[in-house]
């Protein structure tokens, strides 16, 4: 047997659902922020709600999100099974559970911080610098999407998989609904945000298909063993690992 261990367990962690809940909801605040965001900007202006609310709710749905992020991570971090550091949750791909999807969720972190940072500064450091920055939401979001399918052994369940339909969805209508909206001018931009639109749910599809969503995914979602400690690879209750056990 070379680097992994399996341990029988047959039920999951309490902190295993915290982490899972955390995350998922967590990717829900972020949506909604997101679709928030692309649909009340550039030259749309809402007749019954004021830009200052919109505005307003923006920035508290972003704080939430936050909340639940640092819920999701303070939990998985806590959870002995996969022997995660804070490290790992800024730094990616250096964690030894999962390397690849956890560091995913480092770069959507970071850049989730990025934003939250400069937006606190915006006023230091220009519209300009903080619009740029900003921009990076659009990429953060499906780094996220991608790392809560990967690091979850439920991702397969109907429910797990309508939340994700879900959230592909509201953000691609939101980004169309948008471009119908703008007005002349900046058709290379816009040319590329309906590519974005396009490529982006057909990019997500695929590597659910090849990856998370196959028979057997948390059987071999790529976990190795750090030195000096534990190896954390946990088979589940069920075959494929995705009965809503814990992450393996």
């Amino acid at each position: 047997m070379t680097g992994t261990v399996r341990l029988a367990t047959t039920a999951p962690s309490p902190l295993w659902y915290a982490t899972r809940a955390g995350g998922t909801v967590a990717l829900l605040l972020l949506t909604a922020t997101l679709v928030l965001g692309i649909a009340a900007g550039g030259r749309y202006a809402p007749k019954r709600i004021a830009r200052f609310e919109i505005g307003a709710l923006h920035r508290n749905l972003s704080l939430l999100t936050t909340v639940f992020l640092g819920l999701h991570i303070a939990t998985a971090i806590a959870d002995p099974f996969v022997r995660l550091r804070w490290l790992d949750a800024v730094v990616p791909f250096a964690s030894s559970y999962r390397p690849f999807w956890l560091g995913l969720g480092a770069l959507a972190v970071d850049l989730l911080l990025a934003v939250l940072v400069t937006s606190a500064l915006r006023l230091r450091i220009g519209r300009r610098s903080w619009k740029a920055v900003h921009w990076f939401a659009y990429a953060l979001w499906p780094l996220a999407l991608l790392h809560g399918a990967g690091t979850g052994t439920d991702t397969r369940l109907t429910l797990q998989l309508g939340l994700a339909a879900g959230c592909l969805a509201a953000v691609v209508t939101a980004v169309w609904w948008r471009l119908l909206r703008a007005g002349p001018g900046h058709r290379a931009g816009r040319l590329w945000a309906a590519l974005a639109a396009a490529a982006v749910p057909a990019l997500v599809a695929a590597l659910l298909v090849a990856g998370p969503a196959r028979t057997g995914w948390a059987h071999h979602g790529g976990t190795t063993v750090r030195p000096g400690t534990v190896a954390t690879d946990r088979q589940t209750a069920g075959d494929d690992g995705n009965d809503g056990g814990e992450d393996e």
